[in-house]
């Protein structure tokens, strides 16, 4: 059964290190933005049938004031399996919270990055440690205890102590989920972009090179193990029980629908992507134009192994795709960089840290 993505991609400042297609907006294009999701919404709710997550992202979704959340979520139903918000620290209040859970939300990523303030001042963040303490007692005083929090390795300034804080700190609080996402430099960040360019805005000269980002992450994929939350995707980390449902859909290619801008979708066949931003997704809607910017039918075989290698449990080749892939295989299991148990193949941790070689390997074969 389908998966229900909604992008929310307003925020009330855009984080230096941020390469997504949100950020601060218009209050008026808020307004029409929600005229146009919500059309969006109408007009294919009556081919879902009965979906069972739901991921509301960003953005700041949290920030939403309740009656526009109501608008949002009317038409769908609200038994959901597993339905979770973004949630920036410090947008939390018990009122929103309640909606939310009206509405079957019942999970809650917090985007916590750091619990260093240096850190978090860098990035252009408001929060610090004690706000986040706040939030997590504020969820589970209202009934949401799936809470997961996010951490990013190679912050400005970031330090093996400082790093080793943050760990510290993410695992006191005893949330059930994680995610550690190593920083990307690329050019759709002022952060990447700066480091690309050799400048020094936004502690560009401080981030931490290759290696020490790499050495942050293997040392909170064995720090959070030690506290009971394991690997099970790359960037995820989950006590048992507590892996995200509606991500795993994306990883093992369920069919999933996106709504808003730059949203994506999945049929089991087809692939599509709505348009970028959020002035254009509107401008499409009102003008009664397509709102998708592309449609694709990946290689299903390709697939497989390009996203199925990025969880813990790894992938189970038939024999057309050891002909395929044979020499592949055979090569990443010499070198340690997979293994094979059970009939399964997966990344080792030696693979995992040049998975994204790995993967471009079976997309070219």
């Amino acid at each position: 059964m389908a998966g229900i993505y909604i992008s929310w991609p307003f925020c009330a400042q855009k984080c230096t290190y941020c390469n997504f297609a949100s950020g601060v907006q218009p209050r008026g294009l808020e307004q029409d933005y929600l005229t146009a999701l919500t059309a969006e919404i109408a007009s294919q709710i009556t081919s879902l049938s009965a979906p069972e997550t739901l991921y509301i992202g960003g953005g700041t979704p949290s920030a939403i004031d309740p009656p526009v959340i109501e608008r949002v979520l009317a038409d769908f139903p609200h038994q959901w399996q597993e339905a979770t918000i973004e949630a920036a620290p410090g947008t939390l209040t018990p009122e929103r919270i309640r909606t939310w859970k009206r509405f079957g939300v019942n999970r809650v990523s917090l985007g916590v990055q750091s619990f260093i303030r240096s850190e978090l001042a860098r990035t252009g963040r408001k929060h610090d440690a004690a706000v986040v303490e706040i939030d997590v007692a504020l969820l589970r005083s209202e009934g949401i205890a799936n809470i997961s929090l996010d951490l990013i390795a190679g912050l400005p300034g970031q330090t093996s102590a400082s790093w080793q804080a943050s760990l510290d700190a993410l695992t006191a609080l005893e949330v059930p989920h994680a995610s550690v996402y190593m920083l990307e430099i690329d050019d759709d960040s002022r952060l990447g972009s700066e480091i690309i360019l050799g400048g020094k805005r936004y502690g560009a000269f401080d981030v931490p090179n290759d290696d020490r980002i790499a050495d942050f992450y293997e040392t909170a994929v064995v720090h959070l193990a030690r506290h009971g939350i394991a690997r099970y995707e790359i960037s995820n980390f989950a006590q048992p029980g507590a892996e995200s449902l509606h991500n795993l859909k994306y990883w093992h290619r369920e069919p999933y629908l996106g709504f808003g801008s730059d949203a994506h979708s999945f049929d089991g066949v087809n692939r599509w992507q709505n348009v970028e931003t959020a002035a254009e997704y509107v401008a499409k809607s009102q003008a009664g134009e397509s709102i998708r910017a592309d449609s694709t039918q990946p290689d299903p075989v390709e697939e497989k192994f390009f996203v199925g290698l990025r969880l813990a449990e790894g992938v189970e080749p038939d024999a057309s795709d050891w002909l395929r892939y044979g020499a592949a295989f055979d090569r990443h299991l010499s070198t340690g960089m997979m293994e094979s148990a059970n009939g399964r193949l997966r990344l080792t941790d030696r693979g995992i840290m040049v998975s994204n070689e790995i993967f471009q390997e079976f997309l070219a074969a």
